[in-house]
């Protein structure tokens, strides 16, 4: 059986990495076992890298390469999908999710982003958009192969 395909947005990689959010830490795991693969493009991976040079996270940049690294390895980068079909999400930045997600057929993008939670009850997506909180839900699920419950076309409740 494949590995469930994540695409994980830069706010929940902080949490899983530069936070250490203990309520996350299911989801780190996860990638680091092996349970499920992370799919990433070079522009996801640039918004990271852009990210974690913010002033605010105090981060030098030996610090900001270490993360960047560690997460790079947790992840396939893949090819930048072409512009598709999508719903487009009020916010440019996300709307790369969106697209990788649909690109590489993923089980769930796991975001906070409102934005991005706003569209996941579109019947357009073969994904389901999820939060942290369910994330961990899944991975906990394991024994149901962490694929959402609800079929990936209509998105299912959240």
């Amino acid at each position: 059986m494949n590995k469930p395909v994540w695409v994980i947005d830069t706010n929940v990689v902080l949490d899983l990495l530069h936070f250490s959010d203990p309520a996350a830490q299911p989801i780190l795991r996860a990638l680091e076992s092996g349970m499920i693969e992370c799919r990433v493009t070079e522009a996801t991976l640039e918004e990271l890298r852009r990210v974690l040079a913010y002033p605010a996270f105090r981060l030098d940049a030996a610090a900001q390469a270490s993360l960047w690294v560690r997460y790079r390895a947790l992840a396939h980068c893949v090819d930048a999908p072409p512009p598709g079909t999508l719903p487009r999400c009020r916010d440019a930045d996300d709307q790369k999710f969106l697209e990788l997600a649909d690109a590489e057929s993923a089980d769930v993008l796991v975001s906070k982003d409102r934005a991005l939670l706003g569209l996941r009850r579109r019947r357009l997506l073969r994904f389901r958009i999820i939060d942290p909180s369910r994330a961990v839900e899944l991975v906990a699920g394991a024994g149901d192969s962490m694929r959402p419950c609800d079929s990936p076309v209509t998105n299912g409740p959240a």
